[in-house]
């Protein structure tokens, strides 16, 4: 079942956000202690139990996909306030000023594609100014920016389920394209080397966001093979359940 297939709700897309991150906070820690401080994974996680708890609190006064566009903006600036709030690092301020982006634009235009186009670029806009990356420096913007420039590419009448899973895809191939790329910015800048080959977990987490809209993801591993979504790849599938398959 892909997101087509299904309306999208705000408030189930962080829940699997936070499944997917607790199930690849392994392999995300795993990356970063390749390219940085290692502690990515755990700062990430920590964003988005910290979020599920401000979901769960709202959800418990008044049911947030009852709500329409007003709870599926609330479902994001919740999520957004606790990586601003709560999480330390860089990750924490930089996926919470999406988040923060995402739920304005919601908020104005409702959960439209041209709504979460606007609020990613928006965002990503935000976080080169604050972070002062730009593609090509090997961060979380190279899978930012070419997940921005698919969702302008769609019709404004794409289905916001559908916008997602062109994010999703775009944002893969750049999270490919970071591991051929030197890095010229954050803690992986001083590792030289060592970084060479390695995709970048920031620009990883990127496109599990956006991925999870259509389901958990349980392992990065083969999203990050260059044959992915190709002829002779798996491409991209989704079980019943909810759960994404490579």
């Amino acid at each position: 079942m892909t997101t087509t297939d299904q309306a999208l709700s705000t408030g189930t897309w962080m829940r699997r956000f936070a499944d997917t991150v607790r199930s690849t906070q392994a392999q995300l820690t795993a990356l970063d202690q390749q390219v940085g401080d290692g502690d990515f994974g755990t700062n990430l996680s920590a964003g988005t139990v910290a979020a599920l708890t401000r979901l769960d609190a709202l959800d418990a006064l008044t049911p947030l996909d009852a709500c329409g566009a007003t709870g599926a903006a609330a479902a994001l600036e919740a999520a957004a306030t606790a990586f601003l709030d709560e999480v330390g690092g860089t990750s924490g301020p930089l996926f919470g000023l999406l988040l923060q982006s995402l739920a304005a634009s919601v908020a104005e235009l409702g959960l439209t594609t041209p709504a979460l186009t606007r609020g990613v670029v928006k965002g990503l806009a935000a976080i080169r100014r604050v972070g002062g990356a730009a593609p090509g420096d090997k961060t979380l913007v190279d899978a930012l920016a070419p997940a921005a420039a698919a969702l302008e590419a769609l019709p404004a009448r794409t289905v916001p389920a559908a916008a997602l899973d062109a994010a999703a895809e775009a944002a893969w191939q750049g999270v490919r394209d970071t591991a051929r790329l030197r890095a010229r910015m954050g803690r992986s800048s001083y590792v030289g080397a060592r970084a060479a080959g390695v995709p970048d977990p920031g620009a990883v987490a990127v496109a599990l966001f956006f991925a999870s809209a259509a389901g958990s993801v349980e392992d990065v591993t083969p999203y990050l093979s260059a044959t992915w979504g190709t002829a002779a790849g798996p491409g991209v599938g989704h079980t019943p359940s909810g759960s994404a398959t490579p």
